[in-house]
């Protein structure tokens, strides 16, 4: 069966749990599979018996092994001196001013590192989630690995997109034997930055989960307060502050109204800050960050879903909940629409507004039927075109393809 290394910067991670799901569906389906990370998952990122089970059997290159270091780069040198020594300059002409040129330099080591780790291992394809640092990491060692190594991406954007020069993300494009878009605005934007005869290197494989495991829940109270659940990192782009705004224009209207915000992030003082101005101690709860072993009660103790971001390419928190029946209101951006669809399976909003936060809110308030009628059509949704398994075989299938087959025969 296939064999693939998974690199990502940091791995587990609880704001990455999609990773995790998709490398134990890949083995599920006979994929040998891997993991390295760049730097070793804090305790705090770590949440659930399974998250301690990955980080355990997941190769860190930081914490620096000092001894490892040195013997990987030796050997390299003495086996390959001259795709050591252009691999180094390539690594750093790619820095753009003194910073840059280091962290390469730094990346540069890593990807000794993992180049030789991986051959320890016979494996000879390595599989990176964003165009990050874990990205430059795998081309230098493709780089080095001369045709013996293949690397590949799973774009997920948007931040990928905002910086493109600094991000080097056309050359990573281009050099990765090929990329796994999570949807199709996503493929759009690469396609923005690619030639029209790389495009066909492009390939929408969208993120899923396991929809026996995410089911509805019993039959919520209909007590007349409207309960609200947003997941996510605290930060400016998840628009928290957003939700909060709307929540005092609930109360203010009469609406009954409760609403839970789970994560973690560096916006909650601000938002314990606006909360206290508000007033609204007794209706919105800061819970701090949640394992996947126990988000689950949280949805099912909801009457609807909200997420209000600036930027989302395709959020899986919005496909946990529909896939749990829990109707969902969120903002019309990017890849939201292609989970989302308008009155059908959920209400969309402009981003920034709360005032039509708040009506859509309301209107769910008000009409019981709707709630359930949206709940049924998401999770519908969710099953008919996010079903791990289905999109697991996709990857299975990428990563069998005679591309990635041919390295094998080239070592």
């Amino acid at each position: 069966m296939t064999r693939v290394a998974y690199l990502v910067s940091r791995y587990p991670a609880v704001s990455h749990a999609f990773i995790q799901r998709e490398v134990l569906a890949l083995r599920g389906l006979g994929v040998e599979i891997d993991t390295f990370s760049l730097r070793r998952a804090d305790d705090g990122e770590v949440l659930s018996p399974a998250d301690h089970a990955e980080r355990d059997a997941t190769y860190s290159f930081q914490p620096v092994r000092t001894g490892r270091l040195l013997g990987d780069h030796l050997g390299a040198l003495a086996r390959r001196p001259g795709a050591y020594a252009s691999t180094l300059v390539h690594a750093v002409a790619r820095g753009r001013g003194a910073r840059g040129r280091l962290w390469q330099v730094f990346y540069f080591a890593e990807a000794i590192q993992l180049w030789a780790e991986l051959r320890r291992r016979d494996i000879r394809h390595v599989h990176v989630h964003f165009a990050n640092a874990g990205a430059d990491v795998a081309l230098l060692a493709a780089r080095f690995a001369g045709g013996d190594l293949l690397w590949s991406l799973t774009l997920h954007g948007p931040a990928e997109f905002f910086n493109v020069t600094e991000n080097r993300l056309a050359s990573k494009l281009s050099s990765a034997a090929w990329v796994a878009c999570v949807s199709d605005w996503v493929r759009s934007q690469a396609m923005s930055i690619l030639p029209p005869e790389r495009w066909s290197g492009l390939r929408v494989v969208r993120l899923g989960l396991d929809t026996s495991e995410w089911t509805p829940a019993d039959a919520r109270p209909d007590d007349g307060t409207l309960r609200i659940l947003n997941v996510g990192r605290l930060a400016p782009v998840k628009g928290q502050a957003v939700l909060v705004d709307a929540i005092a224009r609930l109360r203010d209207d009469g609406v009954d109204v409760r609403c839970t915000v789970a994560g973690a992030g560096p916006e909650r003082p601000p938002l314990e800050r606006q909360i206290a101005d508000a007033d609204l101690g007794d209706r919105v709860t800061l819970a701090g960050a949640v394992g996947q072993d126990a988000i689950r009660e949280l949805y099912a103790a909801a009457d609807v879903f909200c997420l209000p971001s600036f930027r989302e390419s395709l959020p899986v928190v919005l496909m946990e909940a529909l896939a749990m029946e829990l109707p969902v209101v969120a903002t019309r951006i990017m890849g939201v629409p292609e989970l989302v669809e308008d009155e059908l399976s959920g209400l969309l909003v402009s981003p920034g507004r709360a005032d039509e936060l708040a009506a859509a809110l309301a209107r769910l308030a008000q009409d019981p039927e709707l709630r359930r009628r949206l709940g049924r059509a998401g999770r519908a949704a969710v099953v008919r075109d996010y079903e791990l398994s289905r999109l697991a075989a996709d990857m299975r299938d990428a990563f069998a393809a005679p591309a990635a087959a041919a390295v094998s025969t080239n070592r």
